[in-house]
């Protein structure tokens, strides 16, 4: 029979901790995981601080939002709870069925006067 020498722990760890440490040193995929790791995070972390935010407008129940204000393809927004309507702006300035209900003057130091008829 052969005689076979035992392994001893320290051995048997040089010899293994050798390809291990090999294998994961080399390997640039691991840095680029964490990063990937890390910028998922912030991710998270930055779409949490957004949708708490008081600021947001989207949050409340009640919203009007002018966009293009100004322009000849100008848009109105407004929600009301669920429901959203759009109103977009026309070639008419003013038209539409309606009476005349008074007039409205500007007074000099910047005041609205509604007088109605």
């Amino acid at each position: 029979m052969s005689e076979t020498k035992p392994v001893t722990p320290r051995a048997r760890q040089r010899r293994t901790s050798g390809l291990l440490e090999d294998l994961e040193d080399d390997d640039p995929i691991l840095s680029v995981v964490n990063l990937i790791d890390v910028f998922l995070v912030l991710v998270a972390a930055l779409l949490l601080v957004v949708s708490q935010n008081p600021l947001n407008p989207f949050t409340d129940d009640k919203l009007t939002v002018i966009r293009r204000a100004g322009q000849p393809d100008m848009e109105i927004v407004i929600k009301d709870g669920q429901k959203i309507d759009r109103y977009k702006a026309t070639d008419g300035q003013g038209a539409g069925a309606g009476v005349k209900a008074g007039m409205l003057y500007r007074m000099h130091d910047g005041g609205m006067v509604y007088v109605p008829e």
